[in-house]
């Protein structure tokens, strides 16, 4: 008898390295994974798969000859109206895709992106498809920080049948949800991180000790007077030690637009160009601490025990928060406290104690998924 089929619905280089250990579990029960790309991102999304050894898309559902890097709040309402333009017009196809053999079939999303409640709505309703979300549950408390965020966490919870939390906290969160919901114990993140961890690294000229940061979030960038503080103290701060910021293309406008392209120099304050994951990540562990909004990277450095500023007003997940990662609140002076104190903050690794990615295959296998 054919096995139901999985198809992951995702749209970001995020989404595809934290799903590639989920997607090569499932292979390993001889199911061979769909993915369903929306292309929020697209430079780097060939480099990753092939970092990664996933395949290509099995379906675009922006038509690839039009895609590109979603940059801007202002870009969204087009992007969704043709992630879902597309999903409509080829209902009949994706369907036939997920049906074999009359078992309901499964759709995966991840996270907490603009992809994680429009896939999710593809699935329920276009697909009639049993969906389930992978790192569900997380919230910061409020609908406004970070924005969208929060808001697709709780759309998407509204919507799938199965929950995939990353700690008894996010399961807590969801104890009135409907559908299952499964405690894996920690972020695929852990999982994706053995895969890198150990690599070389790539960056020539690398100072012997550096800290590392990465602003990119539109709730710190879009605050002009927000984001020049925290690039101000960091600049200050690489006066004591070198201070790499790793910097995308709508980072490096918003440098340029604020005139704050003078807080840069080749010794200091060195701006780098974004790295592949798997380059990115050796780099991260060899760093003396982190500031950065990313979830993503918070909960890495929390797994790593390394000292991390989470430069945000809220975070939805806490339970990372302590001696070694700190919420600044995006405030400076707490922002400027935690270099200040960074020395005293590592903390234990907890890279091969966790195993999230086995939890959710073992449960998709024990429901006849895989």
């Amino acid at each position: 008898m054919a096995l139901p089929v999985i198809s992951f619905i995702l749209g970001t280089t995020a989404e595809l390295i934290k799903i590639a250990p989920v997607y090569h579990g499932i292979l390993e029960r001889g199911v061979r994974p769909k993915i369903w790309f929306t292309a929020q991102h697209v430079d780097e999304v060939s480099d990753v798969l092939a970092d990664l050894n996933l395949p290509e898309p099995d379906v675009w559902l922006v038509p690839k000859e039009k895609a590109h890097n979603l940059e801007s709040p202002a870009q969204v309402p087009g992007w969704a109206a043709q992630v879902l333009r597309t999903a409509w017009s080829r209902r009949a196809e994706l369907k036939a895709a997920l049906v074999e053999d009359g078992r309901p079939p499964l759709v995966l999303v991840h996270g907490d992106t603009f992809t994680t409640p429009y896939g999710s709505l593809i699935g329920k309703r276009i697909l009639k498809s049993r969906v389930g979300h992978v790192e569900a549950g997380a919230r910061s408390g409020s609908i406004m920080s970070p924005l969208p965020e929060e808001l697709n966490r709780k759309i998407a919870a509204k919507i799938v049948d199965m929950h995939f939390a990353p700690s008894a906290r996010e399961v807590n969160n969801l104890r009135n949800a409907r559908g299952v919901v499964v405690d894996t114990e920690a972020n695929t993140a852990i999982d994706a991180m053995r895969l890198a961890i150990n690599g070389p690294l790539d960056i020539e000229g690398l100072p012997e000790k550096f800290g590392l940061a990465t602003l990119h979030r539109f709730e710190l960038v879009s605050r002009a007077d927000k984001y020049r503080e925290a690039l101000e103290i960091l600049r200050e701060q690489s006066k004591q030690m070198p201070i790499l910021y790793m910097a995308g293309a709508p980072e490096r406008e918003k440098i340029r637009a604020l005139g704050l392209a003078n807080l840069f120099d080749e010794k200091n304050f060195i701006i780098q160009p974004k790295m592949r994951y798997l380059k990115f990540l050796p780099l991260v562990a060899r760093a003396e601490y982190v500031v950065t909004d990313s979830g993503g990277l918070s909960a890495e450095c929390y797994y790593l025990g390394l000292p991390c500023a989470v430069h945000r007003e809220r975070t939805e997940t806490p339970q990372h928060l302590g001696e070694t990662v700190v919420l600044t609140e995006m405030r400076g002076d707490k922002l400027q406290n935690f270099l200040d104190t960074y020395e005293n903050r590592r903390g234990e690794s907890w890279v091969e104690k966790f195993h999230p990615s086995e939890i959710i295959v073992d449960t998709l296998a024990r429901l006849g998924y895989c």
